[in-house]
């Protein structure tokens, strides 16, 4: 069993040790088995759906379940996780309960067509699985933060997106593999093939297993010892709030106006239905905000909701930055997520028909070449961005990703031959990577440790809000301009990360010079 160098020592070393190799991969071990659960999700619950019975344009109002799930479940799991010290650490308990919940949930979802209402079901077990894999994922981020010291932050997100690379691959490929020694690729009418029902249920067991390995062999460090290390970050844990106390009720009202005003559009405009759970979105937030605002003016400091008002209203200005290209690169992730696999079958393939084998031949290629993205994204954090990163910074490295990924999405969009995808995929890999390292890299050295939890999460709204956007408006805007055609999502997506990559023009990282190292 791997523990932390010097955690048992009686006098508290005023820096973190560095930890090896060995120490580093113990300690993000358990993402491998998260994003075997994320990708088996994102890969698989449209084909999913749509054998189900639902519609091309159902899609993204089914898969509106992922997003809110996590713009719920990440800032309350990031503020709680911050707070929780037992004996079983700070972080780990997460670990375990979004390993049990998600494994359970992955068993179950393959079974959907044997309960009454197959599709509704599959909608509510999608918000279940996705909340149990950010309930063990967003400690995650934080966790690196936590055990390592700054000059091995961005070691330390190479390696956690090494193994998120590793875990997406296992899991994009297995449909396939199970394809090519026998197992049913194709299924009748309503019910879901065996390569996806065994592939849920050994990620289910995959995920679980990993999750539980980091949490035996990496022990986290005692209240004490977290203090002594971060005394040069400590922060006054009232400020927030103390700042919401003087806000004023404008903001939250222009946010109730601006929800009344999507939602009042919907009708006369034509726009699809989704459209109102973004107005009634806009409008939660406004009145969230009233009543955290209405709470620290009173006084009443000790609640949480007053304490993630008050810390997203004062997030630190890199962090608000890097949240605008945050906003533009998960805008990508997720219409690849719900669109690529249809778009596959349809255009290089020929069918848009789940019940015929040149559709499941255009899913199963789909997964296969996603593991290209996912393969090069775990052999690009670790040989490529941080090389990048020590010759031109982490902001320029970032911006240069982007935009070759914004190239691939272009691929999708002009190209025909299928075998042509993988050059997509390359370059999409080489992004996915600089996503997934270098935002968090950059900013987890300027966070404090006392709320490094509760950033994490609310960092993570960054990520979701896109997506959320894409599931209600993307059918709107399909349906007005381009109906039948998804290929144009493609489109989209490369004008998004072209964006996101414009963005970091604007991120100023201090400290590019310095050198992070691993002691091995």
């Amino acid at each position: 069993m791997a523990s932390v160098q010097g955690a048992t020592s009686i006098t508290t070393p005023a820096r973190k040790p560095h930890m090896g190799w060995g120490s580093l991969a113990n300690m993000s071990f358990g993402f491998f088995g998260i994003q075997i659960g994320f990708v088996l999700q994102n890969g698989n619950m449209s084909r999913i759906f749509q054998t189900l019975g639902a519609s091309m344009d159902d899609l993204p109002a089914l898969w509106v379940a992922a997003p809110l799930t996590g713009l719920i479940v990440q800032p309350i799991i990031g503020h709680l996780s911050d707070k929780t010290w037992n004996s079983f650490g700070r972080r780990r308990p997460y670990f375990v309960t979004g390993a049990l919940l998600a494994a359970i949930s992955l068993f179950l979802m393959p079974l959907a067509p044997t309960f009454a209402a197959p599709l509704l079901f599959a909608a509510a077990l999608l918000w279940i699985l996705d909340a149990s894999l950010n309930i063990a994922m967003e400690p995650f981020r934080a966790f690196v933060g936590d055990m390592l010291d700054k000059s091995q932050h961005a070691t330390g997100y190479a390696v956690q997106t090494a193994f998120i690379g590793a875990g997406a691959v296992v899991a994009a490929i297995f449909p396939w593999l199970l394809d090519q020694f026998g197992v049913s690729n194709v299924a009748a009418d309503g019910q879901i093939p065996d390569t996806v029902k065994w592939s849920f249920w050994a990620g289910g067991v995959a995920l679980f297993t990993a999750i539980m390995w980091t949490v035996f062999t990496t022990k986290e460090y005692s209240p004490e010892q977290m203090a002594a290390f971060e005394a040069a970050r400590e922060v006054d844990e009232g400020e927030s709030v103390n700042a919401l106390a003087s806000k004023s009720y404008i903001s939250p009202l222009l946010w109730i106006v601006a929800g009344a005003i999507v939602a009042l559009s919907v009708e006369p405009l034509e726009l699809q239905k989704e459209i109102y759970l973004l107005g009634g979105l806009l409008a939660t937030y406004g009145v969230l905000s009233a009543l955290g605002i209405s709470m620290a003016k009173r006084g009443k400091h000790a609640n949480m909701l007053s304490s993630i008002v008050g810390d997203f209203s004062g997030m630190p200005e890199t962090m608000k930055r890097l949240a605008l290209v945050q906003f533009f690169s998960w805008s990508a992730l997720f219409i690849m997520w719900i669109y690529s696999g249809p778009i596959v079958s349809q255009y290089f393939y020929g069918s848009a028909d789940p019940t015929t084998a040149a559709y499941n031949e255009g899913a199963n290629w789909w997964n296969l070449i996603y593991t290209v993205q996912n393969g090069v994204a775990a052999v690009a954090a670790l040989l490529v961005l941080p090389a990048l990163a020590r010759n031109f910074g982490k902001a320029r490295t970032h911006m240069t990703c982007l935009l070759l990924g914004a190239l691939g999405f272009l691929g999708f969009f002009v190209l025909r031959d299928p075998n042509l995808l993988i050059v997509c995929e390359v370059l999409k890999g080489i992004a996915w990577a600089s996503i997934l390292a270098m935002p968090y890299a950059i900013l987890a050295s300027s966070l404090p440790q006392k709320k490094l939890g509760i950033y994490m999460g609310l960092f993570n709204i960054f990520i979701v809000v896109p997506q959320l956007l894409v599931a209600t408006v993307m059918g709107s805007v399909m349906n007005a301009f381009f109906p039948g055609e998804p290929i144009w999502t493609m489109l989209f997506a490369a004008a998004s990360w072209t964006l996101a990559g414009l963005a970091m023009l604007r991120v100023q990282v201090p400290g590019e010079t310095s050198t992070e190292t691993v002691n091995a």
